[in-house]
This record gives structure tokens, C-alpha cells and sequence, in this order.
């Protein structure tokens, strides 16, 4: 394996000044953070309170995120980060006024928490998207560890900060230092540069966006493996922010500046794990190895976290879940990246954070449920063994495929023949029917790289694909490919990467003559019937055809 370097993306201007800023604004996060657990331990008495602030920090994620990828790849990313994090010092200073007002219960905090998860919701799958636009495939495993570093970096400083202010000023001195933190991160975003696509084609609607994301991922098995990974991972990790505060207040009864070095410890083995650990274990290892390594890790720390509470080893057993943490997060977010096209990046970026966040929701009210119907100790000793149980599974669901994937855009095609009418960007349904002639030697052979095609077809903007054998002509057969609109008819041509086209043209290859014998392109009628409730004419008088005929070789 190729020996990488943790800083190599620092080298790159824009990324770098994104990188510091983050850094400041997270380590001021992390202070909000330990503030807000504080002020929780202070208001209310039950440990399942606790353990609702990681899942009301979650769920905005699970409701949230996909609409807001969807966005990010139609609108600009860089607007939507400023609007974002601009929604987030506002969150943060309400509660500081909260706070100042003397108003401050359980609710009101943990629906601040839920409105600041809104603010990363929208935030996160905007800056995730961006960042790849930012640095090169060289740069993209660098990046990787230090987008996990600056949050780690930021767990260290953060929660000792927020501990030690915790003794001369109030917390809501602390949220209202998060909230000007977020207005100081507006300055960098302004600067974001990154390479922009330019294309004639029309921009799909929300609705259209948003259900080719669901599309992609129901027909794209290596998406599926990823995101299987990630809620695997999501929602065993989640027993760390969900007991880790109950075992440290409750069990420990730690003092507001132990908790926050506690978080700190944390933080430190995280920056061990990302400097130290993952170059080591890059150089030696594929990235599934790793992943596998890192998760038995952490069961390691379910145990001791179960077994031993000494304050002193309870710092050592967070730090050691934050080497563990921050190995799987890197490899599983860079698999991501590696496994996402260009066209669909936020919204896909989007889906991972929602299924990841939706299972650490999950996670947090399960565990913090089990602690406080059967105890802390029984329910770190049964994650832990669901954990090792669940290392079999990510054996098999491997991501190391991510490696050899390419999403070189295909070489634009020849203009088209002219179209009788072309319709309006969002016209639809199109159809395209596409006919075959097949050498029957090769019939097998050609049903088994359709199958293939109708993939690429489904993946790429088509909501309905099938394959017919014509009963009037032998060895005949036709491919019918549906469309939402005229929109999606263009984009889903202009996403087929190279490698799908050698899919697509090998496929062809088998037919007689090495291509379809016709090409025909149909619109939806009965929209003009519905809305207009009479026939459509041409100036010139001729009724309205809804097709055109593209004759391949004729």
C-alpha cells in the first residue's frame, strides 16, 4: 500500500483556510457542548435526558439531510453554507438568551439542541460535497483524516475550555461565544473557490433531485454497502456520546472540568489515531482491514468501559474510543467519496449522513433506554458483544471495491438527429424505445449485459426499464426506457460516466450490426389532454406528434 501523508491537503490554500476556521469554530462547538451537558446534569436528574441529547443532536440529521443534499447539487453550495451557519450562531445565541432569562429546563435545552442539529443538517452535506471540488484525488485520503483531525483537534481544546470557563462564568456565557464563533466561520466561506461545472443543460427540479438520490441507491449495490457500513458503525458508536456523559456524571460523578477533560482525553486519541495510527495503518492495510481493526477496538472499550471505573482509566478508555472512531469514520468517509459521482455528491454525501445520523438517533435512545431499565454496566457488556458479532458482517460487506472505481465522464455524443418539437425542460414523461436484432448465438450473452445497462439506465435518472422479445420478429428485441421529464432525459445521457459506456456499448456490440436497428423518443400526450383539454396544433396546422424517430444506420 502507497505511504500517505495526514497534511498533504494543507498544502492547498483555500482548503487550508477552511481547515483553521472549522478548527476555531468546532473547538467552540465542543465548549457549547460540555456547557450544554452541564446545564443538563443541573436541570434535570434522569439519566435519559443525558442520552436524548445525542439523539435530539441526530435526528435533524435523519429528517433533514436528504432534502438539503438534494439542494446542495442545485443550488450554490457556498450560499447554502453561509445561510446554514448564519441559522446556527442565531440557534446558539437564543439559547444563550435563554439562558440569561433564567428559562433554561430540559425541553428548552434539548429543543435548542434540536435546532442547532438543523443548522449542521443543512451545513454538513453542502461543506462535504465542496470539499472534493477542493483538493485533488491525491489530496482526497489527506483530507479525509484531517476533516476527522479538525473535529478531534476541536474535541480536545473544546471541552477543556467549556470546563474551565464552567468555573468563573455561567453557561450561557459559553453558548453565546459558540454563537459568535459560527459568525467568524462566515468570513473563510466567502472565499470557497472550487471548479465549476458548465453546462447548457436545464437544472432538475427539487422533486426530481430528490428522487434520483432514492434512485441511485436502490440501483447502485456499492452505495448500498456503504451506507450499510456507515449505520453499522453509526449506531455502535453511539454508545460513547450516549454513556459515556452517564457513566462520568452519574456513576463517577465527575466535577463540570473532569467531564470536559474526559471529552478532552477523547480528543487526544482521536489526533493519535489520525497523525499517528491511520498513515501506519494505510501503508499496511486495504481500507476494510482497518474499519474491521477499528471496530473490534472499540469493543474493547465497551468492555473496559463496563468493567472498569477508575477515573483515572476512564480517561484512558476515552481515549482509546477515540483512536477507534476516528480510524473507522476516515475510511468509511473516504469510501464514500470514492463511491459517489460528481452530478450526485450532495445529494448522495446527504444520504450517508442521514442514514449515519438516523442510526446514532436510534443508537442513543436504545442505550440510553437499556442503562436506565437494566444499568449502565449490562448495556456496555451487551453492546460490546453485538458489536464483535456485527465484525462478521463488515468482513463480508467490504469496501475495499471503492478503489478501483472511475466516474471519468463519458465522451459527449454527436448531435442527435432534429427532433419534430422539442419539449420543455420539464415536459414529461419521455420514453425511448430502443430496437434490437440479436444473432441467436449470442441471445444469453446479450440478455446478461442489458441486465447491466438497466442499471445504469435506473441509477442514472430512469424510472422504468424493461425488455421485450417481439413475438412478429425472431431474435427481435426492444428496450423501453422511462423518464420523469425532458430534463432528466438530457442529464441522464450527460451522467453516464466511461466506464458505463463501455458497458453500454459492449452490450450493443452483441447485436447485429453493433447497434440498436431504431431509435424512437415519445412525450407524454395526456399532459396537453389535461391541461388544455383540446388538441394542440402547430403554426402551421399539423396536429402535434409527440415523438421523433431517430434511425440508427438509416
Amino acid at each position: 500500500m502507497a505511504k500517505t501523508s495526514t497534511w498533504t491537503a494543507l498544502r492547498n490554500p483555500v482548503y487550508r483556510n477552511m481547515w483553521f476556521a472549522s478548527l476555531i469554530s468546532g473547538t467552540c462547538v465542543s465548549a457549547h457542548d460540555t456547557a450544554a451537558t452541564w446545564t443538563m446534569h443541573q436541570v434535570s436528574n434522569s439519566p435519559l435526558y443525558l442520552s436524548l441529547m445525542s439523539t435530539l443532536a441526530s435526528l435533524p440529521f435523519f429528517f433533514f439531510t436528504l432534502p438539503a443534499g438534494a439542494l446542495a447539487d442545485m443550488v450554490d453550495r457556498k450560499l447554502m453554507m453561509s445561510v446554514a451557519t448564519t441559522w446556527l450562531a442565531l440557534a446558539a445565541g437564543a439559547l444563550a438568551l435563554c439562558g440569561w432569562l433564567h428559562v433554561i429546563n430540559p425541553y428548552v435545552l434539548l429543543t435548542a439542541i434540536f435546532l442547532i442539529g438543523a443548522g449542521f443538517a443543512f451545513y454538513s452535506p453542502a461543506w462535504t460535497s465542496t470539499q472534493p471540488g477542493l483538493v485533488s484525488k491525491e489530496e482526497l485520503p489527506s483530507a479525509s483524516t484531517l476533516g476527522s483531525l479538525q473535529l478531534n483537534v476541536s474535541g480536545i481544546i473544546g471541552p477543556a475550555i467549556g470546563g474551565l470557563l464552567l468555573r468563573f462564568v455561567s453557561p450561557s456565557a459559553v453558548f453565546a461565544m459558540n454563537s459568535a464563533c459560527f459568525f467568524l466561520l462566515l468570513i473563510p466561506i466567502q472565499g470557497l473557490t472550487g471548479p465549476k461545472t458548465r453546462t447548457n443543460l436545464p437544472l432538475e427540479n427539487f422533486v426530481e433531485s430528490f428522487l434520483t438520490a432514492i434512485q441511485y441507491v436502490r440501483y447502485t449495490p456499492g452505495i448500498q454497502v456503504v451506507l450499510a457500513r456507515n449505520l453499522l458503525f453509526a449506531f455502535f458508536i453511539s454508545v460513547i456520546p450516549a454513556l459515556i456523559p452517564v457513566v462520568g456524571l452519574k456513576e463517577l460523578h465527575l466535577s463540570p472540568s473532569n467531564l470536559g477533560l474526559v471529552f478532552t482525553s477523547m480528543g487526544v486519541g482521536s489526533v493519535i489515531g489520525a497523525v499517528f495510527v491511520l498513515p501506519w495503518t494505510r501503508a499496511k492495510f486495504h481500507s476494510n482491514t482497518i474499519t474491521v481493526l477499528a471496530n473490534a477496538l472499540v469493543a474493547i472499550v465497551f468492555f473496559l468501559l463496563a468493567t472498569f471505573r477508575e477515573p483515572t482509566f476512564f480517561l484512558v478508555e476515552a481515549g482509546l474510543a477515540g483512536i477507534g472512531w476516528t480510524m473507522a469514520a476516515s475510511e468509511l468517509w473516504l469510501a464514500g467519496q470514492r463511491a459517489m459521482p460528481g452530478w450526485s455528491r450532495g445529494r448522495l454525501n446527504a444520504t450517508v449522513i442521514m442514514v449515519s445520523q438516523g442510526a446514532t438517533a436510534l443508537g442513543g435512545v436504545v442505550w440510553g433506554f437499556s442503562a436506565s431499565q437494566w444499568g449502565v454496566t449490562a448495556t456496555l457488556l451487551a453492546a460490546c458483544f453485538l458489536q464483535v458479532a456485527s465484525l462478521v458482517l463488515q468482513s463480508r460487506l467490504s469496501i475495499d471495491f471503492t478503489r478501483k472505481l472511475d466516474f471519468e465522464p463519458a465522451p459527449v455524443a454527436g448531435p442527435s438527429h432534429k427532433l419534430i418539437h422539442v419539449p420543455a425542460p420539464h415536459d414529461g414523461p419521455v420514453s425511448i424505445q430502443l430496437d434490437f436484432a440479436v444473432d441467436p448465438t449470442h441471445g444469453k450473452e446479450f440478455l446478461e449485459a442489458m441486465r447491466e445497462v438497466r442499471l445504469i439506465d435506473l441509477r442514472n435518472g430512469a424510472f422504468s426499464w424493461r425488455l421485450n422479445e417481439d413475438l412478429d420478429r425472431l431474435n427481435t428485441y426492444r428496450a423501453e426506457i422511462r423518464v420523469p421529464s425532458w430534463t432528466e432525459y438530457l442529464l441522464e445521457k450527460n451522467r453516464r460516466t466511461a466506464s458505463e459506456q463501455k458497458i453500454i456499448d459492449r452490450a450493443w456490440s452483441l447485436a447485429i450490426g453493433g447497434k440498436p436497428t431504431e431509435m424512437r423518443r415519445f412525450l407524454g400526450a395526456d399532459r396537453e389532454l389535461h391541461t388544455h383539454h383540446h388538441p394542440v396544433t402547430w403554426p402551421s396546422g399539423r396536429p402535434e406528434v409527440p415523438l421523433s424517430v431517430d434511425r440508427i444506420g438509416g
